[in-house]
């Protein structure tokens, strides 16, 4: 039976234990939200102030060069790719994950096609438990832009298999399921989707910085994620989009802006793609909040992801262990797999009342999220997260349900 001084022995024995001194964690707050908004690098602030006192402030226009902003959203992708199994010059961070999901599966929706065996195709298929943005995203694309096209929404993973069929254009899933936590077998569902013809997109926003990936190894075709949950880079910090090698001289997409253009500063009237991975490019890139992201992707080369998964992995079961030990007498229903290998690095736990309990973890200093229906969803960031918070969290969330110390009636704020 694991008791505090376990978890105090736990924390001194972790390998990531340093890493959380490169974050600014307020004092006497449990934070486990970092699977919707991840904590504050130190060495942001500084960053942040750099950009705008000295590459903007003094150095004004000549930092698109002196300070390399033209090149900066390639320069981070290159530095995010090993987090991702991506090669280098495949990914570019830019745009939100809603804007580049739209890129992703237009240009595999026009790389089906062109290809005589997949051009009559007209199904997106996707789960119905989808992040909404991503099914409003292909439901947007097949409404107003790829007439005749249609998004099938399937109930459950075991009814993917059957929903691929030979329709099927587009496969397109989230790897961690922002509800539940359920992680799909990318390698496994990939190989499916392409021995019918189909194409896979892949939404990456909970599992980047969370989960080990192998992009190019499990055989995706493209992929989407945002930077601002585990991999730190602010709220709001723009996202990434993955087109691998294979794949860049056939990906076309309609955000045909000058940034992705061959020779932008050549302002020529016909648009010409650039090489590479540069075509996923659109407009004018946001200097300062991509500059953030450098920040949070510096903690994870201090490490590697086999060693954030391990830590990820054991932060969880002692979270599922505790709660349903120590608060088994409540009605909580746990809805992430308890299975390793489906399992992203979030815990979610229904309660009849599971928004007015979150709200009252919250004033005492647990600070989770809610989502619908009656979801309470904690997320275990093993840069910053410790055994020892796993623990007193449990503890305040046992005293709260033991007391029933929660507002049934308080007001809902516009963010959950």
């Amino acid at each position: 039976m694991t008791t505090r001084d376990d978890c105090l022995g736990r924390d001194a024995q972790d390998p990531l234990a340093a890493l959380r001194a490169r974050f600014d964690l307020p004092a006497g707050l449990i934070y486990l939200d970092g699977n919707s908004l991840g904590a504050r690098p130190r060495a942001a602030l500084a960053r942040a102030q750099d950009v705008i006192a000295r590459e903007w402030g003094q150095d004004l226009i000549r930092s698109w060069n002196t300070a390399g902003w033209f090149d900066l959203p390639k320069r981070l992708g290159n530095r995010l790719a090993p987090l991702l199994g991506a090669g280098q010059d495949e990914v570019v961070v830019t745009d939100t994950t809603s804007v580049n999901l739209f890129k992703a599966l237009a240009a595999a929706l026009q790389m089906q096609a062109e290809q005589p065996a997949t051009a009559s195709r007209r199904v997106l298929v996707t789960e119905r438990s989808n992040f909404p943005t991503d099914i409003y995203m292909a439901q947007g694309l097949a409404g107003w832009l790829a007439r005749g096209y249609t998004v099938r929404l399937v109930d459950s993973v075991e009814e993917i298999a059957a929903a691929i069929d030979a329709d099927t254009a587009v496969v397109m899933l989230t790897h961690v399921n922002y509800r539940s936590g359920y992680q799909h077998d990318m390698r496994a569902t990939s190989a499916l989707a392409h021995a019918a013809g189909a194409l896979v997109v892949w939404d990456l926003a909970h599992s980047a910085g969370a989960v080990p990936l192998a992009l190019n190894g499990d055989g995706a075709d493209l992929a989407v994620g945002c930077t601002y949950k585990y991999l730190n880079g602010g709220p709001g910090a723009p996202a990434f989009i993955w087109v691998p090698a294979r794949h860049q001289a056939r990906f076309r997409q309609p955000l045909s802006g000058w940034w992705g253009h061959a020779a932008p500063f050549a302002m020529a009237p016909d648009f010409a793609p650039a090489d590479g991975i540069g075509r996923a490019l659109c407009g004018t890139q946001p200097i300062v909040s991509l500059a953030m992201v450098e920040s949070g992707l510096e903690v994870f080369e201090q490490t590697d992801m086999a060693a954030v998964r391990a830590k990820s992995l054991a932060l969880t079961d002692l979270f599922i262990e505790l709660v349903e030990r120590r608060c088994g007498s409540h009605p909580l229903g746990l809805v992430t797999p308890r299975q390793h290998a489906r399992r992203g690095s979030h815990v979610s736990f229904t309660h009849p009342h599971g928004y007015a309990v979150m709200q009252a973890l919250i004033g005492r200093g647990v600070v989770g999220d809610y989502r619908e229906p009656a979801i309470m969803r904690f997320g275990f960031t093993p840069l910053y997260t410790s055994y020892t918070e796993v623990w007193d969290a449990v503890e305040i969330l046992r005293q709260i349900l033991d007391d029933t110390a929660y507002d049934i009636a308080a007001k809902r704020d516009a963010v959950t």
